[in-house]
């Protein structure tokens, strides 16, 4: 079993921050291969399916992204996953608008949620796919702006943007599945 975790905060008011990129990447997935994600467990709304042969567990942590890895060492404990099998994605500052990047494991490159996983497992060397959501100008090192800025919506341009990088995730994701990280790095960098 593949563990996919799609990293955001819980609640309506957060649905189309730009935090929230992680769920929605994982919402849309699970909705084109028929996965609903409704279930609760281990602090994580969750979907079981099957994906071209591959039995997936999809996973949304309800501990709001800086508390992701609690959730997510959990699910990976009660399924009996290996961290090899775990593919998380989320947001990126560092990333341009609707650009996405997928790495096999490293460091959580200032991102919280990813902190907390790594901090949890105790290891950074998980799959993950990032989707870009571009930094704010002006903001350099500044945590409130920052804060502010992933804590906001898109505009309805960036809005069209994100759709369609969003189907590039679900594309991405399906790639790591049936043909395994390095060739979904190759094809979507």
């Amino acid at each position: 079993m593949k563990l996919i975790v799609g990293l955001g905060n819980p609640g309506r008011s957060y649905a189309h921050n730009r935090h929230n990129v992680g769920f929605r990447c994982v919402n849309y997935f699970g909705r084109i291969h028929s996965i609903p994600i409704k279930r609760q467990q281990c602090q994580a709304r969750i979907g079981i399916g099957e994906v071209a042969g591959i039995k997936l567990l999809l996973a949304k942590p309800r501990t709001f992204v800086n508390l992701s890895g609690n959730s997510v060492k959990s699910l990976l404990r009660k399924y009996n996953i290996s961290i090899d099998d775990l593919l998380v994605v989320c947001d990126d500052l560092d990333l341009p608008l609707g650009k996405i990047r997928l790495r096999s494991g490293g460091s959580s490159g200032g991102h919280k949620g990813l902190e907390s996983i790594i901090s949890a497992l105790g290891s950074g060397e998980f799959s993950r796919v990032r989707a870009g959501i571009g930094r704010p100008a002006g903001a350099g090192g500044n945590e409130d702006i920052i804060v502010g800025y992933v804590l906001s919506d898109f505009t309805s341009q960036e809005a069209e943007v994100v759709k369609s990088a969003i189907v590039t995730v679900a594309d991405a994701i399906y790639c790591v599945l049936t043909q395994g990280i390095v060739a979904a790095m190759n094809e979507f960098n």
